[in-house]
C-alpha cells in the first residue's frame, strides 16, 4: 500500500481520529506515525475538526405548545399495539369456537336429506341390482350387482305409475351409479303405487320418450 497518496493518508487519519480503524491497522498506523510529521499533523487536523462533536449540550426548556405536539404524536401510535390477552381469554375463544363447530354438526347431522321413498332394482333372476333413494328433488341410484353395458348403449330410468305409462327419468352412466335431478312433474310421479325401471337405451338416452329396449331391472317404491 502506497501510504504516500495524499488521499489514502487522508482518509486513514480520518479513520485513526474517529476510531472506526480495526486494532491490527491501527497499529500499523502509530507506527507509520512515529516516523511521519505530516501524517500527525493530518491526524491532529481531524481530531481538531471533530472535538467540537464530543462537547455536551446544555439543556433546552421546551415551550407547552412544542411539548404538547410532541406527545399528540407519540400517544396516538400506542393505541395500535394490542395488548397481549391473557391465557385464560384465549382458552374462552377455543371452548366457543368448539361449542360452535359442535352445533354445526349436530345441526348437518339432525338436518341433512332422508329419502322418502326407497326401491331395490331386481333382474330377471329376482337377484338385486340397484338401489334407488327417491328424495325431494333428486334420486340416488347405487349398483349392487349391474351387468356390463355396451359402450354404444346406455341405461334409462323410467317411472310406472299406476296408469302404466312409463316416464322417463333420466339416463345413468353404465357402472348404474348415479344422482338424477327431478322435476316437478318428475317428482308428482313418486308415490308407493310407483314401479321404477331400467331398460337398456341407444346411447344418450330412448330416441321416442318410451322404453325401447329390454327392461334390464325393476322395483317398487316403498316408503320409509
Amino acid at each position: 500500500m502506497n501510504y504516500r497518496q495524499p488521499e489514502l493518508r487522508r482518509a486513514l487519519a480520518a479513520d485513526y481520529a474517529i476510531g472506526l480503524m480495526p486494532l491490527t491497522a491501527r497499529r500499523r498506523f502509530e507506527n507509520l506515525l512515529l516516523d511521519d510529521p505530516d501524517l500527525r499533523a493530518e491526524v491532529a487536523r481531524w481530531q481538531e475538526s471533530l472535538v467540537g462533536l464530543t462537547g455536551s449540550l446544555e439543556p433546552q426548556p421546551v415551550s407547552d405548545h412544542v411539548w404538547q405536539r410532541i406527545v399528540a404524536r407519540i400517544e396516538p401510535q400506542r393505541l395500535h399495539v394490542p395488548e397481549k390477552p391473557p391465557f385464560w381469554s384465549w382458552m374462552r375463544v377455543a371452548a366457543m369456537a368448539c361449542s360452535l363447530l359442535i352445533a354445526v354438526l349436530v345441526g348437518v347431522i339432525y338436518t341433512r336429506d332422508k329419502p322418502d321413498f326407497n326401491a331395490t332394482l331386481v333382474a330377471d333372476n329376482q337377484q338385486p341390482a340397484l338401489t334407488v333413494q327417491a328424495f325431494d328433488r333428486y334420486l340416488k341410484v347405487e349398483p349392487l350387482a349391474v351387468a356390463s353395458v355396451d359402450s354404444d348403449r346406455t341405461l334409462e330410468l323410467w317411472a310406472i305409475a299406476a296408469d302404466g305409462v312409463p316416464v322417463s327419468l333420466g339416463v345413468l352412466p353404465n357402472d348404474g351409479k348415479g344422482r338424477i335431478e327431478l322435476n316437478e312433474r318428475q317428482r308428482k310421479l313418486l308415490s308407493g303405487q310407483t314401479t321404477m325401471a331400467i331398460s337398456l337405451e341407444p346411447k344418450g338416452g330412448s330416441p321416442t320418450g318410451k322404453p325401447t329396449g329390454p327392461i334390464l331391472y325393476k322395483g317398487q317404491l316403498a316408503s320409509l
